[in-house]
């Protein structure tokens, strides 16, 4: 396991990290969510995704437990959480002042942690000024509640604007922002986040390398009934990936890719995800230990990934960003 420092900053971050959406608190047992946490910190991960509205806090509840079970040096890992669905009710979601300090003490209440180690502004918040946003990530920072803070799935202009704020103010800025990124969804990270990352080294923690499951391959020949697709409420993954024409005929090709190479095709597509410098951590999902175990293999993949390789895939998926030289 490598360790990359998170934007700019000095924090290390393992290249792999371990996410708990759709699957703690919901898709497994609290067992397996226990070794799969095991799991990964023996392998060397040391940073554990979460957030308020996953399983309606339910997750943070079994990841807060496990942790205080296993009783981890807190100096050896990382936990995050993030703010903006909290509730149905006015003022228990969005970015105001009030529901970003009251989000960030029930996160650490349900992880049953001092701090957090990151906090993320979940999606931004179009009613409220990010003015009052950044100054409240900078108050819990000057409390000792978080260490540092981001966003996720804002657009590089919102970014941008949170980070002319905290200069303006002399605030803390965001230090990281999560997106999606795969080889099916780049364009944020290799097109428009390129000044981010020029202009404020901004940290990057991804989310869905796998495309939610596509670029595994398992759907070419297979229906696992028990695939997040199937659950409640995420029929929009099956929608916008299973489902896709394009992407079913790039799988094709990219599966006789890696038995090329005789490496499973999950393994390449997170490996492809690893060569980006500007990926700081990419943030694995499993519902199996087997499933864990098999994708922290593609750090053996990665060397794998040659430029010529590398131009392979590329022709394949011919969906590269077209920068924009003015």
């Amino acid at each position: 396991m490598e360790y990359r420092r998170l934007g700019k900053s000095g924090l290390q971050v393992s290249e792999l990290s371990l996410g708990s959406w759709v699957t703690f608190g919901n898709q497994i047992s609290d067992d397996v969510a226990e070794q799969l946490m095991i799991k990964a910190y023996d392998a060397g991960v040391n940073f554990f995704d979460n957030a308020e509205v996953y399983a309606d806090g339910k997750s943070e509840i079994v990841m807060g437990n496990i942790l205080n079970k296993l009783k981890w040096d807190r100096s050896t890992y990382l936990v995050s959480s993030k703010v903006f669905w909290g509730g149905k009710l006015p003022n228990q979601k969005g970015l105001m002042r009030k529901h970003v300090m009251e989000a960030c003490h029930a996160a650490l209440k349900r992880l049953q942690v001092e701090y957090l180690d990151l906090f993320f502004c979940h999606r931004p918040d179009v009613y409220t000024p990010i003015e009052e946003t950044v100054w409240s990530m900078h108050n819990l920072i000057q409390q000792g509640k978080i260490l540092y803070w981001g966003t996720s799935e804002w657009s590089a202009q919102q970014i941008t604007e949170a980070h002319y704020v905290a200069e303006r103010y002399k605030l803390i800025g965001p230090t990281m922002e999560q997106p999606q990124y795969n080889m099916f969804y780049r364009e944020k990270m290799d097109k428009n986040y390129l000044p981010l990352f020029q202009n404020f080294g901004l940290g990057t923690t991804i989310w869905s390398p796998l495309a939610s499951g596509v670029l595994t391959g398992k759907y070419i020949h297979e229906n696992d009934e028990q695939t997040r697709v199937k659950l409640a409420g995420l029929e929009w993954i099956k929608e916008k990936n299973i489902d896709n024409e394009e992407f079913s005929n790039k799988v094709l090709l990219l599966k006789k890719l890696a038995d090329k190479l005789g490496v499973p095709m999950a393994q390449m597509s997170l490996a492809w995800c690893l060569k980006n410098p500007n990926v700081s951590t990419v943030i694995l999902g499993a519902s199996k230990v087997s499933q864990l175990e098999e994708n922290l293999q593609c750090l053996q993949v990665k060397e794998m990934l040659t430029n010529d390789v590398m131009e392979e895939i590329e022709t394949i998926l011919d969906n590269k960003p077209k920068l924009t030289i003015y």
